[in-house]
């Protein structure tokens, strides 16, 4: 993670520390909210900026995935408030990459940009790779995705992700094994598609 993130989840530790100070003018029944924001901040934000990579869209998908917990149900309590949490927020966050995917495209026709080939150099950027996998990784199936990003991202443990997502452990490491195998796929393609261009 970088220097920035680990800062961005220190702002989020002031920032709930504030928030627990002022909970005295919050609902008594909304409390419960400002405990889970100080309880998941700092594992949320991590997820998010592993899944994100960029400041705006983090933050912003933190803030969403806290007003849809807020507004569950007529404000009630979710029963298993960490699991609401991180499948809002990994939701949140794949929406965010597919509606950067949509318009990386539709700006890409908009002026008619034309790639050459990759340089070596270019072809060998992490940043290019990391975006190109977060692309993929937004086109998964939701089942498939949900397992990847709550393992290799949000780096929970098989039975956690089975209780977050009502599956067994077997099942989420099979999930896991398909989404690595198509996203293996769709980035050789990618890669592929690159070179023709």
């Amino acid at each position: 993670m970088s220097n920035w993130a680990l800062m961005f989840g220190k702002a989020v530790t002031r920032e709930l520390l504030f928030t627990s100070a002022v909970a005295e003018t919050v609902d008594q029944s909304q409390r419960w909210i400002l405990s889970a924001m100080h309880r998941y901040g700092q594992e949320l934000v991590t997820m998010l900026w592993r899944i994100l990579g960029n400041e705006q869209d983090v933050c912003d998908a933190y803030q969403s995935t806290f007003l849809q917990l807020a507004h569950y149900q007529a404000r009630q309590k979710p029963e298993h408030v960490k699991a609401y949490i991180f499948r809002t927020a990994s939701n949140i966050a794949i929406s965010a990459l597919r509606h950067r995917v949509t318009e990386k495209k539709r700006l890409s026709r908009v002026f008619d940009v034309h790639r050459g080939v990759d340089s070596p150099e270019k072809e060998l950027d992490s940043k290019l790779l990391v975006e190109t996998l977060r692309c993929c990784m937004a086109q998964l199936p939701e089942h498939l995705r949900n397992v990847i990003v709550l393992r290799d991202l949000a780096e929970l443990s098989y039975a956690q992700i089975g209780e977050m997502l009502g599956i067994t452990a077997a099942t989420a490491r099979v999930y896991r094994c398909k989404a690595i195998q198509l996203l293996a796929v769709w980035m050789g393609k990618e890669r592929e598609e690159r070179q023709w261009e």
